[in-house]
């Protein structure tokens, strides 16, 4: 139920964020994500969504939250939904390097995650994206690269 209750309040930040965008000094994004997952010599690809909102803090800093869904594309896997923090710093007038940290839940384990990537816009409002996640698990540790592209608003 904790798990239910948790994906329904994520879900709602999500939605309401991008409506007070005109009231924040930020911006919104949604994005399509894929990569690898491996812990213990295993590898599996990973395809997800994440939708977010930035909030600029001056020139050169930002922070952000996200809400994401991602399947380990391998029998039997479920989805792992997220909610994360990003802080960062603008690198040029198109860039955007950050640390993350959140956590994760799903049909199995509950654990916190951290992270790191880079954000980079190739358009008015289009922009590519390289992530690393370490998930934190009390059985083994996994560890996640993705890249993505996504849309900003």
């Amino acid at each position: 139920m904790r798990k239910i209750a948790f994906a329904v309040v994520a879900a709602a930040a999500a939605v309401a964020v991008p409506a007070q965008a005109q009231d924040a000094a930020g911006e919104g994004r949604v994005e399509a994500r894929g990569g690898i997952v491996w812990a213990s010599g295993v590898e599996e690809a990973v395809a997800g969504v994440a939708a977010g909102y930035d909030f600029n803090l001056g020139e050169a800093a930002f922070v952000g939250v996200e809400a994401s869904a991602d399947h380990i594309l391998a029998d039997g896997a479920d989805f792992v939904w997220g909610v994360t923090g990003r802080v960062g710093a603008k690198v040029g007038d198109d860039g955007k390097l950050f640390a993350a940290g959140g956590y994760s839940f799903g049909e199995g384990e509950d654990v916190p995650h951290l992270g790191a990537g880079y954000q980079h816009n190739v358009g008015e409002s289009v922009y590519l994206k390289v992530e690393y996640r370490h998930f934190f698990s009390d059985f083994i540790d996994v560890n996640a690269a993705t890249a993505g592209v996504g849309v900003r608003f």
